[in-house]
C-alpha cells in the first residue's frame, strides 16, 4: 500500500553516470577556451601597452598618453580576468556551496573601478592642457602606426572574446570584450585628434593644437559610457538582481505544469555563468512523496526551459485543492502523519454525518498507545472536517517484521471447498491459482478470481468483501484471505 506523505522540500540533485561524464569534459573544455582566449589577451595588452607609451611619451600626445593608460588599465583587467576565469570554473565545495562563479563578477566590478580612475586622471590632464598648461605636440608616422595596430589588435581580440564569452555566458570575458570594442573606437577618436594636431601644424591653424586633449576627453567619454554599462550588470550580479524579465517567463512556465496549484516563490541569483533559481510551488496536500518528485522534475524542466543549465531548488508545499471531498479532507488529516486510512466510508444518518475507516498503525504498539494515537487522529479529523458528527477507526497492524511461513501447505479437500463457495457468485468467471501458506501457526489463503470487464469498482469491491466472509464461514481455520482480482480479457492473452 502506498504511504501518503506531505510533500516537504525536495532538491534534484541526481545526474546519471554518462551525464556527469559529459558534463565534466565539457566543463573541461570550456575551463580550457577560457584560458586560452584570456591568457593571448594578456600578451596583446602588453605588447600595446608598450608601444602606445613609447610613442606618446615621444610625441607628447595626451591622447596618446591616454590610450597608453587606458591599455595599461586593460592590461591589468585582462591580468584579472585570466586569473578569475581559472578560478571561477572550479567546483562547488564546503565553502563556496554556490561555485567560485562570483569571483568573474567580481573581476568586472574591478575593471569597472579601474577605467573609472583612468578616466579621472585623462580629464584632470585634459583640462589642464586646455586651459593652464599648452603642450607641444608632434605627431609622427610612428604614433599613426601604433594606433592603427592597436586598432586591428583590438579588433581581433575583441571578436575572441566576445564570441567566447557568449558561448559560455562569462561575464567576465564578456567585460574584457566590451573594453577592446571601446579602445578601437576611443584609438579612432586620437587618431582624429592627432590628424587634426597635424593639419593645424602644416596649415598654420593654431585653433587646432586643442584638437588633441579634446580628443582625450572624447575618448573619457567613451570609457565612462561603457563603464556604466559594465558597473550596471556587475553590480546587479553581485547584488543577485534577478534578469529583467526572467522571473515572469518561469512563473508563467510554471503555472503551465498540469497539477501546480499555484507558485508562491521565485527567487533567481547568478554567479558567473551559472543560475541558482529558488522555486516553492503548492502541490495537492495527498500527493504521495514519489509524485511531489515527479512534479518537482517538471518544474525543474519548465525552469530550464527559460534557463538553460540553470541549478534548481524545489520547495514543494502541500496545499488544499479546490475540488476537495469530505474523502480528500479526511486523508490529508492522515497524510499529515505520513499514515493512509483505507476503507473510508461516510454516512449520512438522519442528516448527520457518520464516519467509518481503517488505519494501519505499527504492530509493536500497545493498544492504548494506539489508542490514545488515534483520539488524537480523530480530534484532528473534526476540526479539519466538522461537518462529520460521529467517527469510528477500525485500528490495523501494519508489519514491521518479516514473518516466516511455509508456502507448501496442501488440502485438496479445502480448497475442493472453497472451489465451491465461488460458485454461489454468479459474477465470478474463473477462481484460480489458490493457494495456502502456513504464517506463525495460522493458515492464510490467496487467490485470484476472474470477473466481467465492465463490472464497477464499487460492485467488485463487494463481491471480493462477500467471497472473503463466506471463505471464512465454510473454513473457520483461515486467518487472513487475500483476494486478486482480475479482468476477464486480463486471462485471455
Amino acid at each position: 500500500m502506498a504511504r501518503q506523505a506531505d510533500a516537504s522540500r525536495i532538491r534534484l540533485g541526481y545526474q546519471p553516470a554518462m551525464a556527469t561524464s559529459y558534463i565534466s569534459s565539457r566543463t573541461d573544455s570550456m575551463r580550457s577556451e577560457k584560458r586560452s582566449v584570456a591568457r593571448n589577451s594578456v600578451f596583446a595588452s602588453v605588447a600595446l601597452t608598450a608601444l602606445k607609451i613609447v610613442v606618446g611619451i615621444a610625441t607628447g600626445s595626451l591622447g596618446l598618453i591616454s590610450e597608453a593608460a587606458h591599455s595599461g588599465l586593460d592590461l591589468i583587467a585582462a591580468v584579472i580576468t585570466f586569473f578569475s576565469v581559472g578560478v571561477s570554473d572550479k567546483p562547488a565545495d564546503s565553502d563556496h556551496q554556490y561555485g567560485h562563479g562570483k569571483i568573474e563578477n567580481f573581476s568586472a566590478f574591478i575593471e569597472t573601478g579601474l577605467l573609472l580612475i583612468t578616466c579621472v586622471w585623462i580629464v584632470t590632464e585634459a583640462v589642464r592642457r586646455l586651459f593652464f598648461h599648452h603642450v607641444l605636440i608632434e605627431p609622427t608616422l610612428a604614433a599613426f602606426a601604433v594606433l592603427f595596430l592597436s586598432m586591428l589588435v583590438d579588433f581581433w581580440r575583441s571578436r575572441a572574446l566576445g564570441k567566447t564569452a557568449l558561448r559560455y555566458d562569462s561575464q567576465a570575458l564578456e567585460a574584457d570584450a566590451l573594453h577592446f570594442t571601446t579602445d578601437i573606437w576611443s584609438s579612432g577618436v586620437v587618431v582624429v585628434g592627432l590628424a587634426l594636431v597635424w593639419a593645424g601644424h602644416h596649415w598654420n591653424i593654431p585653433q587646432l593644437r586643442v584638437a588633441d586633449p579634446i580628443a582625450a576627453l572624447a575618448v573619457a567619454g567613451v570609457i565612462i559610457y561603457v563603464s556604466s554599462r559594465l558597473a550596471r550588470q556587475t553590480v546587479d550580479a553581485l547584488l543577485d538582481a534577478a534578469p529583467s524579465g526572467v522571473r515572469v517567463q518561469i512563473v508563467r512556465a510554471i503555472e503551465n505544469v498540469p497539477g501546480i496549484l499555484d507558485v508562491e516563490r521565485v527567487r533567481i541569483r547568478r554567479a558567473g555563468n551559472r543560475y541558482f533559481a529558488d522555486v516553492q510551488v503548492g502541490l495537492n496536500r495527498n500527493a504521495t512523496l514519489q509524485h511531489s518528485e515527479h512534479m518537482a522534475e517538471s518544474v525543474t524542466s519548465a525552469v530550464r526551459g527559460v534557463l538553460p543549465d540553470a541549478d534548481v531548488t524545489i520547495s514543494a508545499m502541500p496545499r488544499a485543492a479546490g475540488s476537495e471531498n469530505i474523502f480528500d479532507r479526511v486523508r490529508a488529516v492522515a497524510a499529515r502523519h505520513n499514515l493512509s486510512v483505507h476503507d473510508v466510508n461516510v454516512q449520512d444518518l438522519n442528516g448527520q454525518l457518520h464516519l467509518e475507516q481503517h488505519l494501519e498503525l505499527d504492530e509493536r504498539l500497545s493498544l492504548k498507545e494506539a489508542h490514545d494515537f488515534v483520539t488524537l487522529l480523530e480530534d484532528e479529523m473534526h476540526s479539519e472536517v466538522p461537518e462529520i458528527g460521529s467517527i469510528l477507526t477500525h485500528i490495523e497492524s501494519d508489519s514491521a517484521t518479516i514473518e516466516p511461513g511455509d508456502a507448501g501447505l496442501s488440502d485438496a479437500e479445502l480448497e475442493k471447498k472453497l472451489r465451491n463457495v465461488a460458485t454461489e457468485f454468479p459474477e465470478i468467471i474463473d477462481l484460480h491459482e489458490l493457494a495456502l501458506k502456513r504464517v506463525r501457526d495460522h493458515i492464510y489463503l490467496s487467490c485470484h478470481t476472474t470477473l466481467p470487464d465492465d463490472l464497477s469498482l464499487a460492485r467488485v469491491h463487494e463481491i471480493s468483501t462477500a467471497l472473503e466472509i463466506r471463505f471464512k464461514q465454510a473454513a473457520p481455520e483461515l486467518f487472513k484471505v487475500l483476494i486478486h482480482t482480475e479482468p476477464q480479457t486480463d486471462n485471455r492473452r
